[in-house]
């Protein structure tokens, strides 16, 4: 049966195409991987399915959880792995979420109050973006990185102000300064937020993140660290006060009401974290490709950043597509980031490196995008 298209739906999807915009899902296929956000090679590898294995074999393991947290979902081992959490991030509690998106969005639409203020990096994630429209406060972007623009701000702001960074931003692979927010937040008495999404395994001890790196753990209100990216499964986790955990549970909707996490997803979560705190030479290793990469690509516009996150400036979406599919008919898997996604005139290639890639697939790269 085949339904005639919804001419409602079908304009803005032209609109895209005629932009050069439109999204597809594609497969990876067989090409280098310069594209995933698995920095430490974890979700592909063999060690994190077999430490699962290990697991599986000390407690009896379900894919469903059978409801919410607060109804029949909630289990010892996700108790458990939320104390491990806490303790290894240096916080006093923690609250597990089924994903990144899902605790951001818990967390800013219900912790600011309407009088309240938000004052936010511009480029900060959607899932930030979308949770403070659901707050009810007052929201502010500061310039990215901006000191002085983010004293304004939270200069001007009104009851409560809530101060929110990425330690590592993912489409520029740059750090937030967090040693000079955290004065300015103590200055003011305002409480910061700090998205370790894109830090968790490879920044820091241990891959503990830059809070931790930086020993401000204790400066930050709240920090979310999540594991689809380095931790190689799923999930995330909201660090904090022990009030701040109840908080949530009892008024965080992207919490309150849906499935909890299985228990073979908590397994993979205490798995990872028997990993890759002692994945040492894995992260050298990803930092030696980082410099060799940075070194050989000075001459395009390269934005600054020192992470596995490196970012090539192409502008227009139309020329950026261009750079990518050379790159993957050269069997490197490279992907376009386009306008709307970054703003007009900011499109680029987002190079992902791993500690998996080769020295010699690194130099392949830079070769051909030099051609």
């Amino acid at each position: 049966m085949h339904r005639s298209p919804e001419p409602f739906l079908l304009q803005p999807l032209l609109q895209r195409r005629e932009q050069h915009s439109f999204r597809e899902l594609r497969l990876p296929g067989a090409l280098v991987d310069f594209c995933s956000n698995d920095y430490l090679g974890l979700a592909r590898g063999a060690a994190l399915q077999e430490k699962v294995r290990e697991l599986q074999q000390e407690r009896p393991v379900s894919h469903g959880s059978t409801g919410s947290r607060l109804l029949a979902g909630n289990y010892q081992w996700i108790n458990d792995v939320e104390a491990d959490l806490a303790a290894f991030h240096r916080a006093d509690a923690a609250l597990i979420f089924n994903s990144g998106y899902d605790a951001n969005l818990g967390l800013f639409s219900c912790v600011p109050q309407k009088g309240d203020t938000v004052v936010y990096d511009q480029l900060v994630h959607a899932s930030i973006r979308d949770g403070m429209r659901l707050s009810h406060a007052q929201t502010y972007s500061f310039r990215h990185n901006d000191m002085e623009d983010l004293r304004k701000k939270i200069n001007n702001a009104g009851g409560n102000c809530f101060v929110a960074v990425e330690s590592v931003y993912s489409m520029d692979g740059d750090m937030a300064p967090l040693q000079a927010i955290v004065s300015l937040c103590n200055e003011y008495g305002a409480y910061l937020i700090v998205d370790e999404a894109h830090a968790t395994g490879v920044v820091g001890p241990g891959g503990a993140g830059l809070v931790q790196a930086l020993g401000l753990e204790d400066a930050c209100f709240a920090r979310v660290h999540t594991f689809g990216k380095a931790v190689g499964c799923h999930g995330a986790v909201v660090l904090g006060s022990a009030t701040l955990r109840d908080y949530l549970i009892n008024f965080s909707r992207s919490f309150i009401y849906t499935t909890a996490l299985p228990s073979s997803a908590i397994a993979a979560i205490q798995a990872s974290y028997s990993l890759f705190p002692y994945m040492d030479e894995a992260r050298a290793h990803l930092t030696a490709l980082v410099r060799q990469f940075r070194a050989g690509v000075q001459s395009l516009a390269l934005l600054p950043g020192e992470t596995p996150v490196q970012a090539v400036l192409t502008k227009g979406n139309e020329n950026t597509r261009t750079i990518a599919a050379m790159l993957q008919s050269a069997g490197l898997d490279v992907r376009a980031i386009l306008h709307p996604t970054v703003a007009r005139g900011e499109e680029r290639l987002r190079i992902v490196l791993h500690s998996f890639n080769t020295a010699d697939e690194t130099d392949l790269l830079i070769k051909v995008l030099l051609h």
